[in-house]
């Protein structure tokens, strides 16, 4: 007998906090609901800071007593402390971390549970959840970039004379070093983080209080719960706080995908450098793996994850502007996949970073990788450029060098002399260590996270 697989098939689940008369069938429940349930967890802590500015807000306009104040604030603070224990859950009838939070302080406190609501939505609760979570997200990866910057510049300056084949197009150039090689990636790490520097600063502003993206008629303060999550500024046209949801997502994107180009190319760079017919350096045993028939094999798998990891997440422009692209104003459910797509990458973005960090001091450079006889013509644009500086000139000078490599009588006798700013001679780390500097100064982390980090410790009063 054929079953028709129709949704009034499913049963009937409980009716949510958003719904008044409404019922939800299951199978739409669970549509609608997809992984906010697991992926809410991470937003947990944010969305209790973002209640207890909330609700000391609503307390000043006197929309909560001083006594309903006095009994939510400390139930908050237990339910900061059971996220902190690992102890905190979204139960199975309950479809986001809001309502659970909301669901909590109602079965301990009755009605006074029920007012916290007052003066927002879901949709601006959500947003400033994930302005808070981004911001600690971005703290993070701000910490274990400098811990990366710290590892490469140290073996630069270790490995600052050490020479190098430098290649274009594949083929064997000029000669560079290995203190070149660490200190670019080192120096690319301080432009990657302008842009981070951009997003938070993007991030770092309050659209609470924009509601459901236009506005209360409630007589809200918005500056004060600004000043008490410790945003810069105000989202100030509540419309634009809400187009915020995405916009924000896509901006993180782009600069999570232009550090993992950064990291991609520095992976794709050892597993080269790696390989027996390159032999530039050698990766520690316990970052390679083996061959299930081949005994003599030491797999580079952990920078080749890492290679691999980076490409996917170079792609997440494109994933979240697929999402967004050509939504109208206004709040869309579409924003929700967003959470699936964004919050792993996150994970995986520190994830290689840890990797890189773990395993770069344990490299081991080849000091002597020019004694090697296809490397001499490294030096040709050595000797083109000692004939220039004896008064000939520059294209008879390529000439004469071009005819003896042709000839096979190439010889390179002599130093390397590279003195400008930023060749192998002359590294400037100094300067990269300057620069980098500089643009961690400024991020505002202590005027914005600590500030949210003490709001659950401290009343604002």
């Amino acid at each position: 007998m054929r079953t028709n697989f129709l949704i009034s098939n499913f049963p009937i689940s409980n009716m949510k906090l958003w719904s008044n008369t409404q019922t939800v069938n299951e199978l739409v429940e669970k549509f609608t609901i997809g992984q906010d349930t697991v992926l809410d967890l991470r937003l947990a802590r944010f969305d209790v800071l973002g209640t207890l500015a909330h609700i000391e807000m609503l307390a000043s306009i006197e929309l909560l007593t001083a006594a309903e104040l006095a009994v939510l604030q400390p139930a908050l603070r237990a339910i900061l402390e059971q996220i902190e224990a690992g102890e905190f859950a979204i139960e199975p009838e309950v479809e986001d971390v809001h309502s659970q939070v909301e669901l909590l302080l109602t079965r301990s406190l009755g009605d006074v549970g029920k007012k916290i609501h007052a003066g927002r939505s879901r949709n601006d609760q959500v947003l400033v959840d994930l302005r808070l979570f981004f911001r600690s997200e971005i703290r993070e990866v701000t910490r274990l970039v400098g811990e990366l910057f710290e590892v490469l510049m140290a073996q630069a300056a270790a490995h600052e004379d050490v020479p190098m084949p430098g290649y274009t197009h594949t083929q064997v150039a000029m000669v560079s070093s290995f203190g070149l090689w660490f200190s670019a990636y080192a120096e690319s790490l301080a432009d990657d983080m302008r842009l981070w520097q951009s997003v938070f600063d993007i991030v770092n502003q309050n659209p609470l209080g924009s509601a459901a993206g236009y506005g209360s008629s409630f007589p809200l303060n918005r500056r004060m719960t600004t000043q008490l999550l410790g945003f810069k500024d105000l989202n100030y046209n509540v419309l634009h706080a809400q187009m915020g949801r995405g916009k924000s997502e896509q901006f993180l994107s782009f600069a999570m995908a232009g550090l993992a180009a950064t990291l991609g190319k520095f992976a794709a760079d050892v597993c080269l450098f790696n390989s027996q017919n390159f032999g530039f350096l050698k990766l520690p045993a316990e970052f390679t793996t083996g061959s299930s028939i081949m005994p003599h094999k030491k797999n580079p798998d952990v920078f080749e994850l890492i290679r691999g990891r980076c490409s996917r997440l170079q792609t997440l422009p494109q994933q979240v502007s697929a999402v967004t692209t050509n939504l109208a104003s206004g709040y869309h459910r579409d924003f929700q996949i967003l959470k699936e797509t964004v919050f792993p990458a996150l994970e995986e973005l520190k994830n290689c970073l840890r990797l890189a960090i773990l395993s770069i001091p344990k490299f081991e450079v080849n000091e002597h990788i020019l004694a090697d006889e296809k490397y001499r013509y490294l030096f040709t644009v050595e000797v083109v450029n000692r004939l220039v500086l004896e008064g000939v000139p520059f294209r008879e000078a390529y000439r004469q060098v071009a005819q003896q490599v042709e000839d096979g009588t190439f010889v390179f006798n002599g130093e390397i002399s590279h003195t400008h700013e930023g060749s192998i001679g002359n590294l400037c780390l100094g300067d990269i260590r300057r620069k980098f500097g500089a643009v961690l100064a400024g991020f505002d982390f202590e005027g914005s996270v600590g500030i949210a980090e003490r709001l659950g410790k401290v009343k604002y009063r």
